[in-house]
């Protein structure tokens, strides 16, 4: 492979449809101000460069990064692009990944708005982001600790899983199908609305208004903290293992739960059952909302 080393460019398309290359300590600024510096190009490896022009990396296959910084002046870093990695990077231009396939991220720093939209199989760990709208309309995404935050996370995703995650953000999953949390902290307000498929093990649940209008939601030894009026007009079946401030119209299955403030039926078409009380005892009190 050609290696290019210690350079600065700046022109328009400075390495386009480039192929079998290695760039180190190179830098992608200055007054020309040139974008698509790596358009079209394949099989690409990019090694403590710094990127501070818009587009670099559209239309690739093949391609490597670590240990680099995209600026806040990179915007629309990596899109049309597949079989990607990047590693130790900061990622800091808005709409940084779109439109790509079989990405693997690692140990990176994302600041990024609309980051991660309709990819096609990407794995993120040990990442930090902060970003709005954040992976829309992607799917088959792994994420292994991953810490976000930010708003309007996770909408229209497909085939997702997540584990050890800790995720601060509002209006996460909405209309997601099939993901499964594990072990995670997820927090903020209407988790999960309109999701289908949506299963959380061994997680702790913070905010208002959380998983309502689902379908085939499941939770499994799940704590739920400061949450109220859950569950509305969602089919449920819910191991929960702490006190849930108020539980309002379920529309189907099953809700066990240590404890609840309150229990709000006042919608003829909410069948689902609540059964208050510790597991081990036999006290325990079951509603049925028919």
């Amino acid at each position: 492979m050609k290696v290019i080393e210690n350079q600065t460019f700046d022109m328009e398309r400075a390495l386009y449809g480039s192929k079998g290359i290695i760039v180190r300590n190179c830098s992608f600024d200055g007054p020309a101000d040139g974008e698509s510096a790596f358009k079209e190009g394949k099989d690409i490896e990019a090694a403590h460069c710094f990127f501070n022009l818009r587009y670099p990396f559209w239309h690739d296959d093949g391609l490597t990064i670590t240990d680099s910084e995209m600026t806040e002046a990179c915007r629309a870093a990596l899109w049309y692009s597949n079989h990607v990695e990047i590693a130790d990077t900061k990622l800091h231009g808005i709409k940084a990944l779109r439109e790509c396939g079989d990405v693997v991220i690692r140990d990176c720093d994302i600041i990024s708005p609309e980051f991660g939209w309709s990819v096609r199989g990407i794995r993120m760990e040990d990442t930090r982001a902060v970003s709005e709208y954040f992976m829309m309309r992607s799917e088959n995404l792994v994420f292994k600790g991953v810490n976000f935050k930010g708003k309007y996370s996770f909408q229209y995703i497909k085939n997702a899983v997540f584990e050890n995650c800790e995720l601060d953000t509002k209006d996460a999953f909405w209309h997601g199908e099939n993901i499964t949390v594990r072990d995670s902290v997820v927090k903020g307000e209407y988790l999960g609305w309109y999701s289908d498929g949506l299963t959380l093990i061994g997680c702790k649940i913070i905010g208002t208004q959380p998983l309502c209008y689902c379908k085939n939601l499941k939770l499994i030894d799940c704590e739920m903290l400061d949450t109220d009026l859950a569950f509305e007009k969602s089919e449920v079946e819910a191991v929960i293992t702490t006190k849930v401030d108020s539980i309002k119209n379920p529309l189907s299955g099953r809700i066990q739960v240590p404890e609840v403030g309150e229990l709000i039926i006042d919608d003829a078409n909410a069948k689902g059952g609540v059964l208050i009380g510790e597991r081990k005892k036999d006290s325990r009190k079951m509603f049925n909302c028919a």
